[in-house]
């Protein structure tokens, strides 16, 4: 009988390490958006030195809830508080599995008494429709998924667009958009502006260090809205980003997108293992890297070392709740930015131009990881003290960095060692190639690694966790 859950595809498989190691998967791609506009070093350098148009059309999911029970079914699935939490505001929402481990997180926009929109990554979104579906909750809901990899030339169609203007120049040209100033309202605040002769909301939002606006709308009215930004952005330097660069800019400003979802073990979590479909994003998905555990349980992470501690409110039940308190005032891993060694990543390219070398693991650019979720391990004095987990290089700072995790007691400005590639030739992913391990010299830095992005964004909800 073929596997039809993913907790048939664990039972099938075995280890889930081995499995997620060797996944066939592929490369992630960035659907729909064109691999870059113009180029994407100058793609990169728009977003610190003038403006971009960022298209978040595609790449995520979205899930409205709405009804009677709709905040008490969000609210007891997030380590969040939702008291204080009025309409025409958004939040970063994180759900955890029954043990305290993240499962993933995503923006929730308050539209309406009673209605909320979750936009995000697939993994926080199955959570919630699991919930939605298998809870005795007085709601409704509508699921839109992310756009394909691979069309094959059929329409893309998706409910809404939904494109941020960021950069230095941003606010003048959503106010020639808007034909007047814009609205002035706080940070994660949602207001309204004018667009091609359409209001839309306005969330007051910031993904590159410098705060602008996200507006999104029906989907078939997106490329009317797309000319008119374009069109005015164009006596301010703006430029339109593409794939490649897009995902990048987190590395400056400190999130991140994608650590392992906690839910391939625990007998409270079976129930969600048999719902999940066997050729969901769960199972098929990819860890990549040096570091290697036979204990899936070792690739967790808690909301304290991905920095979101400051979100996590006791002052109501949610799932994870009683496994969160036993460690709240425990000491624990902390985000960091990972500075990377120039002559260590000059060494690594250099292999693939000698013949005669050894071959390292190909560092690509600007985006360097090769995995659904990265753990790359981080020493000190030959022990671990911690992961890489998302990497690639910043023109603007003309360096590699990683985001990552390290135990408590390292500090910003410490010498530490990455070991770069997989073991024993690699694994079977169809991203790795034969290669042999390396060692790369890191520098711990502070996260958001942009002083712009540290010292604007409200909250510090990219900042490592105190």
């Amino acid at each position: 009988m073929s596997d039809k859950s993913l907790e048939d595809v664990l039972d099938s498989r075995g280890n889930p390490v081995e499995m997620l190691r060797n996944s066939q998967i592929g490369a992630y791609i960035y659907p729909v958006v064109p691999p870059e506009y113009t180029n994407w070093r100058d793609e990169q350098r728009a977003w610190r030195e003038t403006a971009v148009l960022f298209d978040q059309s595609h790449h995520m999911a979205e899930y409205m809830v709405e009804g009677p029970d709709a905040k008490a079914m969000l609210s007891s699935l997030a380590i969040n508080s939702f008291e204080n939490f009025p309409v025409d505001k958004a939040k970063h929402f994180v759900p955890c599995s029954h043990d305290g481990g993240v499962i993933g997180d995503v923006i929730v926009f308050h539209l309406e008494e009673n209605k909320y929109n979750l936009v995000g990554r697939a993994p926080t979104v199955n959570w919630l429709e699991f919930h939605a579906e298998t809870g005795d909750w007085d709601i409704e809901t509508a699921r839109d998924d992310r756009s394909p990899g691979f069309t094959g030339g059929k329409p893309v169609v998706r409910r809404h667009y939904r494109y941020q203007v960021q950069g230095p120049n941003a606010t003048q040209i959503l106010e020639k958009l808007n034909g007047g100033p814009i609205p002035e309202v706080k940070f994660f605040n949602v207001g309204r502006m004018t667009v091609a002769g359409r209001e839309v909301p306005a969330l007051r939002h910031g993904m590159s260090g410098v705060p602008g606006l996200e507006i999104w709308g029906p989907y078939e009215q997106g490329e009317e809205v797309r000319a008119a930004i374009v069109e005015a952005g164009k006596d301010f330097g703006m430029r339109q980003v593409g794939a490649r660069a897009y995902a990048t800019n987190t590395l400056e400003s400190g999130w991140i997108p994608s650590p392992l979802p906690a839910i391939y073990t625990g007998d409270e979590m079976k129930s969600f293992r048999e719902w999940l479909p066997a050729g969901g994003y769960e199972a098929t998905g990819s860890i990549g890297g040096s570091y290697v555990s036979d204990n899936i349980e070792d690739y967790y992470l808690n909301p304290y070392e991905l920095g979101y501690g400051f979100y996590v409110k006791f002052d109501h039940d949610f799932i994870g709740r009683e496994a969160l308190e036993k460690i709240a005032d425990t000491p624990q891993r902390k985000k960091v930015t990972f500075e990377w060694n120039p002559d260590d990543v000059a060494r690594i390219s250099r292999s693939m131009l000698d013949p005669d070398g050894e071959n390292f693991k190909t560092i690509d650019l600007p985006l360097s990881n090769y995995a659904s979720s990265s753990y790359d391990t981080v020493m000190k004095d030959g022990n671990m003290v911690g992961f890489s987990m998302f990497c690639g290089y910043s023109y603007n700072e003309r360096c590699m960095l990683s985001l990552g995790v390290v135990d408590a007691d390292v500090q910003v400005g410490d010498d530490l060692t990455l070991v770069w590639g997989e073991a024993d030739g690699g694994t079977a992913k169809t991203t790795v190639e034969p290669h042999k391990q390396t060692e790369i010299h890191v520098k711990v830095a502070p996260t958001p690694y942009s002083r712009d992005a540290r010292e604007s964004y409200a909250g510090k909800w990219r900042a490592a966790a105190s």
